[in-house]
């Protein structure tokens, strides 16, 4: 793959995620509320909490896609704060048996974009000149 199809794919990730995560998590919460919302009744400023935080990560990814290697500290955010949050969701999910269903809902998403954008990214500063910025 050149230079520029290593680009494009992360371009494409990075839309797809900042998609996900601006309009795809609340539908998840209501098909899907045991792999997905952590308050399973009533209203959870929680979850309209963590909506909020991740519909504006996903509005920064879709400007970080048109210069990707311009926006690589945000693009590695992305990356550790999934890894992490989708880490200690694992915990609390073996710990509380209530959760057992994030085990295969929001946890492995999260680990899922952790590590595309990861490889994307690790693939495209290959070789790419550092620039300070």
């Amino acid at each position: 793959m050149n230079d520029n199809a290593r680009i494009t794919a992360l371009r494409v990730a990075l839309v797809l995620v900042g998609i996900i995560f601006i309009v795809g998590i609340y539908p998840l919460t209501i098909v899907w509320p045991a792999g997905w919302a952590w308050h399973l009744s009533g209203r959870s400023v929680y979850l309209e909490m963590i909506l909020g935080v991740y519909a504006t990560l996903g509005v920064f990814l879709l400007l970080a896609a048109r210069e990707p290697l311009r926006n690589l500290s945000l693009i590695w955010f992305t990356v550790w704060s999934s890894i992490v949050h989708g880490g200690i969701m694992a915990v609390q999910a073996f710990q509380f048996p209530e959760h057992r269903g994030h085990l295969y809902g929001d946890v492995p998403a999260l680990i899922v974009v952790a590590l595309v954008l990861a490889v994307l990214t690790t693939q495209v500063t290959k070789g790419a000149p550092q620039t300070a910025h």
